[in-house]
């Protein structure tokens, strides 16, 4: 009975070992979505009214772990049964990330007096109580979906580093990366928008910190809502460019012949063709509203 319990123990000590290799490659490879991943949720949760700021956070955070709750069964038996069905899958998603981009970009320029799930309220004294609750559920509404799409292509880069390992360590790699997404960006998005009420609270003691913190906050906050949009374009282009190979040769070619600048110009380049998709689609989704009947949206 001793000798079995100790094997049992080592077994499960070797296995724990060989997820801590496979979580480390994975966290690595999927690094650049997080810190995608957070600049847009950052963007998202801002411009809400302050006492709601954790709360809005809070609410997109339990929407990414459900998200992920969903996604890893499904990412797993798809790998396992339907392996071929993941890439236009992902596809859709960026896709679907390139159209919400332009949308957004469309809304700030085209329609910018009306209040919508971009608006931040905070500039709008004139809106009603209803209206603030209906661009707060939008946003977390939305925020939600954007995660789904890039906590999909987090889990899909972190199987992929995994695939020839036995289940047992994929099931748990993955619940463990998926895990330690939501916390870290989460956590971080949490900092980033109270870094304001920090500035307050140290300036209000007569710490020079605190200064800076509000000085450099605001310019954070439009950082990260410029990088959350480029992201969609960036991250929705480079899952098309990859899906369509094509479309992927030409991009690589163009870029190689920059020389050394040639990852940053791959980069510009799939952010480009998020662009034009995204834009195709905003475009072909207009028509069919009008067609319906229900205008541009």
């Amino acid at each position: 009975m001793p000798s079995s319990l100790l094997a049992l123990l080592d077994d499960i000590s070797s296995m724990m070992d060989d997820v801590a290799v496979l979580s480390k490659v994975a966290a690595r490879k999927t690094s650049g979505v997080m810190g995608d991943d957070l600049a847009l949720n950052a963007e998202q949760a801002s411009g809400v009214r302050v006492e709601r700021e954790l709360p809005v956070v809070w609410a997109v955070a339990k929407g990414s772990f459900w998200n992920k709750v969903i996604l890893v069964p499904v990412a797993l038996l798809i790998s396992a049964f339907a392996p071929w069905a993941v890439m236009p899958l992902m596809m859709i998603g960026g896709l679907f990330l390139c159209f919400e981009g332009v949308e957004k970009l469309a809304h700030k320029f085209l329609h910018a007096d009306e209040p919508t799930v971009h608006s931040p309220v905070l500039t709008r004294p004139e809106l009603t109580e209803a209206q603030l609750v209906a661009i707060e559920q939008g946003k977390i509404k939305g925020a939600i979906r954007t995660d789904f799409v890039l906590s999909a292509e987090i889990i899909v880069i972190a199987l992929g580093t995994m695939s020839a390992a036995p289940l047992s360590q994929q099931v748990v790699s993955l619940s463990l990366i998926s895990l330690a997404a939501v916390v870290f960006v989460y956590g971080l998005v949490a900092g980033i928008v109270k870094i304001d009420d920090a500035g307050l609270a140290l300036h209000r003691r007569g710490s020079a910190l605190g200064a800076v913190l509000l000085k450099a906050a605001p310019l954070l906050m439009k950082t990260l809502s410029v990088l959350g949009t480029a992201a969609m374009f960036t991250v929705g282009g480079g899952i098309i460019a990859h899906g369509w190979h094509a479309a992927d040769v030409v991009l690589q070619a163009w870029a190689a012949s920059t020389g050394p600048v040639a990852p940053v110009t791959k980069t510009v380049l799939d952010a480009l063709l998020g662009v034009v998709s995204g834009g195709v689609l905003v475009v072909l989704y207009s028509l069919v509203q009008k067609v319906r009947g229900k205008g541009t949206p």
